[in-house]
């Protein structure tokens, strides 16, 4: 059974259970559910029941005490779920998606989780200690609890109009953080499929790589933290974007205008959003002129381009993998930073928040969510993700990597050695030869999980400027989601954004490897 399916049937339970009723009075109080106020958020502390011991120790431990602290847990037989449930109920709390190294943390959780069940069982507790420790040790850093962001939300009593995705988009773009949050707890009173498919509006009215990889690592954590905390996951989208929108009226920016207007019409033409899916899978070279058309092309062309894909019948996942692909090109393309941005990000690095991960991650977020989400959003999701993949190659090189150069310089690297050569490469840094070796073994009929391990040690060592989590699980999806002929150009961007990670050990994971006794990752 896949994720997916698993998640589908995962809502079709939650969508049944979510009246006040059924949920007790402590999630009552977390949706809003609570006797009648004026204010957006009442006095008192968000609380989460059982789970409450462990969300505060997550917050409250001495970051050197935290990691000797949660192995001890380890070993009394908590599990790594829980502690992942935690730190994101931990993390919601105090920065409620209005942090960036915060919002960073808590979507790397579930792709640590996912790394973790890559590794033998000695080893399976490393990737999710490196983002525990990363989340706990900013949870300190900005005050802990005492800087807590999140608190109850406070009706204002039964409104005459009842709230709609609509309502709740207004609310957003006015910036009001009151009104949006009352609106969407009203809204989440139902179920939370419905809710999910309520907040898209918000996610879809503007494009920003956080706005949406939140809203889809925040959904992905429900089957951590199970359907009673949906609203405090959940709502840290709304915060997010209406935070957002504060500084485009600030800024008088109107870059989002165009998609706003540009949405709409393109889910009316031909009552698209009122069809059904098409099934039509289209050839290799077909997905190829997809991709060059999303990656190169400006923005409402993109967005266009996969309207009328959808129009004609294609299937919706073969679309989502030429927008993967697109923005797999972007990696591919990277010049590299032109300047250091910092020690973590040299000159000519490509990891981090560099335009291809960044694009990658959207995309992959973009194609989850249009996986999960009713018809109107399916497609409102893809439209949206080829319009954020697209027109973002100025700047970029004209030949994507490997060049050729730098395959006629592995060419007498036997076969064999291509694994060994390219774990080389990455530890010297050498982006153009590690994905060179990697592309080269990617193109040969051979097992992709020996070049995912020696990938994954460094993913889980090297500190990524808080991106090396959500790109290798991105890579790992994707490279199963898209056909054979396509995969090894996943594995070629993968190395090279390890090659550009490595040499800046992430805070935590020495002390992480001693106290599981761990000599060697993978």
């Amino acid at each position: 059974m896949t994720n997916r399916y698993h998640r589908r049937e995962f809502l079709a339970d939650v969508g049944r259970g979510m009246l006040v009723a059924s949920i007790g009075p402590a999630l009552a109080i977390d949706l809003g559910l609570a006797p009648t106020a004026t204010a957006a958020e009442g006095p008192e502390r968000l609380t989460f029941g059982e789970m409450e011991p462990m969300v505060a120790l997550m917050q409250e431990t001495p970051i050197e005490r935290f990691l000797p602290e949660i192995v001890a847990r380890l070993q009394q037989g908590v599990d790594l779920r829980r502690l992942v449930a935690a730190a994101a109920l931990a993390n919601a709390r105090t920065f409620g998606g209005q942090d960036y190294e915060g919002y960073h943390s808590i979507m790397a959780l579930a792709p640590a989780y996912q790394m973790a069940r890559e590794l033998p069982e000695s080893q399976r507790a490393l990737p999710v200690l490196k983002v525990l420790y990363r989340n706990t040790n900013h949870i300190q850093q900005l005050g802990g609890r005492s800087r807590e962001v999140l608190h109850p939300v406070a009706m204002a009593g039964p409104a005459s109009v009842p709230p709609t995705a609509e309502s709740l988009r207004d609310a957003t773009r006015r910036a009001d953080m009151a009104e949006a949050e009352r609106t969407f707890a009203s809204l989440a009173q139902g179920p939370l499929d419905a809710a999910y498919n309520d907040l898209q509006y918000v996610v879809q009215d503007y494009i920003d790589v956080h706005r949406v990889v939140l809203a889809w690592r925040s959904w992905a954590l429900l089957d951590f933290t199970g359907k009673e905390h949906a609203h405090t996951l959940l709502r840290q989208s709304v915060r997010f974007c209406v935070d957002e929108e504060s500084g485009l009226h600030r800024r008088k920016n109107g870059g989002e205008e165009a998609l706003r207007a540009l949405l709409p019409g393109l889910l009316d033409r031909r009552g698209l959003a009122s069809r059904s899916p098409g099934d039509r899978r289209p050839d290799d070279a077909w997905v190829e002129r997809m991709c060059h058309t999303i990656y190169a092309s400006r923005r409402d062309q993109a967005a266009e381009a996969v309207t009328e894909a959808l129009l004609e019948g294609v299937a919706p996942e073969v679309i989502g993998e030429a927008i993967s692909m697109a923005a797999n090109q972007l990696v591919l393309h990277d010049p590299g930073r032109t300047q250091a941005d910092s020690a973590a990000k040299p000159k000519g690095s490509v990891h981090g928040a560099s335009v291809g991960v960044h694009a990658s991650d959207a995309a992959n977020a973009w194609r989850n969510i249009s996986r999960v989400a009713d018809r109107r959003n399916a497609y409102a999701s893809l439209i949206v993700g080829a319009y954020h993949t697209a027109g973002q190659t100025g700047g970029l090189n004209p030949r994507p990597y490997p060049f050729a150069e730098h395959e006629e310089k592995i060419r007498n690297v036997k076969d064999d050695h291509l694994l060994a050569e390219a774990e080389t490469a990455v530890k010297a840094g050498d982006q153009a030869r590690a994905c060179a070796l990697i592309h080269r073994y990617g193109q040969l009929d051979r097992p992709s999980r020996p070049v995912f391990d020696m990938l994954l040690r460094y993913a889980i060592s090297e500190d990524g400027a808080l991106h090396a989590e959500k790109y290798y699980r991105t890579v790992t999806e994707e490279f199963a989601t898209t056909r054979p002929a396509f995969r090894s150009r996943h594995l070629a961007a993968l190395a090279r954004v390890t090659a550009s990670e490595y040499g800046h050990p992430a805070p935590g994971v020495a002390e992480a490897r001693r106290l599981l006794k761990v000599e060697s990752i993978g």
